[in-house]
């Protein structure tokens, strides 16, 4: 499918999108996220595709929302539009989810990043939350996300002055996972992508399951979970053959079931 605002491709077992406005540095508009939910719903139902990478370019992973988009907009429509609800079609997507980010992420860009299960960095990356720079705050999750991922104080530092956060300071906090040479940071992305892919999907579903419940519950509710989560790997056939190959010494041989 040609898309105008992506471009899609498939390296193996991992699915890469890319942002594609670079005139705009990625600014996300609704045709962005109309085909960035397309190309999601593509990947998602193609069972070659075990992970998936989202990346922009070497200035921008997505630089915020269109402004020329929203300025014009009132609060009547933003209510009865839902405006933002189709952004998190990202957050909903079934399969593993690695933001891979140059540049500026910033607004709806690091909202964006923070929807992927974690975020790889080249280090010229650049987070940040500037809308109250232009008289508004975070729409797409920015005051939540951002606030589990580095904490309270760091959070609000950032949002109340919009002050941007360079790729070694987030790695320090905690909203990217690692940092690499902008000449790196895509390729250790599909690697991680392809280490995930060559894992036993169901448990990758699983895991990542039990860590969203500590994301997202209290630790006790999250631990109750976790022991549900962790038995049920016992119904699976790739769990008894990851053990046995561990204690025959060879690699696992897993069959997604």
């Amino acid at each position: 499918m040609a898309y105008e605002t992506i471009i899609t491709e498939v390296r193996e077992s991992v699915g890469i999108i890319r942002f594609n406005r670079p005139k705009a540095l990625n600014a996300i508009n609704a045709k962005v996220i109309e085909e960035l939910g397309l190309a999601l719903e593509m990947m998602e139902n193609d069972s070659n595709i075990a992970a998936i990478v989202l990346t922009g370019n070497e200035k921008a992973f997505a630089a915020g929302a269109d402004i020329n988009e929203m300025v014009g907009k009132n609060f009547v429509e933003l209510h009865k539009d839902d405006f933002i609800k189709p952004w998190e079609r990202i957050a909903e997507c079934r399969k593993p989810i690695i933001a891979a980010v140059a540049g500026f992420a910033l607004g709806g860009g690091c909202e964006i990043a923070m929807m992927c299960d974690f975020i790889l960095a080249a280090d010229n990356a650049k987070f940040g939350q500037p809308e109250i720079l232009i008289g508004t705050i975070p729409g797409a999750g920015g005051t939540q996300r951002l606030t589990r991922l580095v904490g309270k104080s760091k959070a609000m530092e950032m949002i109340l002055t919009g002050r941007m956060m360079d790729a070694k300071e987030a790695e320090r906090v905690g909203l990217v996972s690692r940092v690499f040479p902008i000449s790196e940071y895509l390729d250790q992305a599909i690697k991680t992508g392809k280490t995930i892919a060559g894992l036993s999907r169901p448990v990758v579903v699983i895991a990542r399951e039990a860590v969203n419940s500590a994301y997202e519950t209290t630790l006790n509710e999250g631990v109750m979970a976790e022991r549900r989560l962790f038995r049920s790997t016992f119904a699976l056939e790739d769990r008894r053959e990851g053990m046995e190959s561990f204690l025959d010494k060879r690699k696992p041989q897993f069959r997604n079931i």
